[in-house]
């Protein structure tokens, strides 16, 4: 069932993240969409979803060892990682002091001119701690950097910051002053 989940939990991020319009779907402004909606799409897309419920995606959610959505209210939603246009909505929030971010070395020089930005995502994606931004990092380069953003003091200084998960952390950019680059 693990596996399943893991299939389940790809399609509902690329629904949800990236192209909502390929299973006629509409996110309001903060990236919600009816459970319903979600779930006639998914129907379609596999056999054997079929008989997929709003209960399987509850356990999706609740046992997939990262948090990528949450359901309320008979909605559904991806919590980071969008790509689709338009700004989804997020409310501001006091950030944790530090935050790390993994990256591919090769676009540092980038990132010390122009410090961290969005690229083809909607937001900066932020880890709480090292070893989820370690993962990140190998995910973009066998030897990745990891690079530590003072997300408190951007705070104070007026660099919005908003909550993913327990683990993610978004901003709309990080000037390169609030980044320490391990040299």
């Amino acid at each position: 069932m693990g596996k399943e989940l893991s299939h389940l939990s790809r399609a509902v991020s690329h629904v949800l993240r990236h192209e909502p319009w390929l299973y006629e779907l509409e996110l309001d402004d903060e990236g919600w969409t009816p459970v319903e909606s979600i779930l006639t799409a998914l129907r379609k897309e596999r056999a054997e979803w079929a008989g997929l419920s709003e209960n399987d995606l509850a356990r999706m959610i609740e046992t997939l060892d990262k948090r990528r959505h949450e359901m309320r209210d008979g909605k559904i939603r991806a919590l980071y990682g969008h790509s689709i246009a338009g700004k989804l909505k997020r409310t501001p929030t006091t950030p944790p002091d530090l935050l790390f971010h993994g990256t591919n070395p090769d676009i540092v020089p980038q990132i010390k001119s122009s410090g961290l930005l969005p690229m083809h995502r909607q937001y900066v994606h932020l880890s709480t701690d090292e070893e989820t931004a370690k993962q990140v990092g190998r995910r973009k380069a066998r030897q990745y950097t990891l690079l530590r953003v003072m997300a408190g003091k951007a705070h104070v200084n007026g660099i919005s910051f908003y909550e993913g998960n327990e683990k993610v952390w978004l901003a709309d950019q990080v000037p390169t002053e609030f980044i320490v680059f391990d040299e």
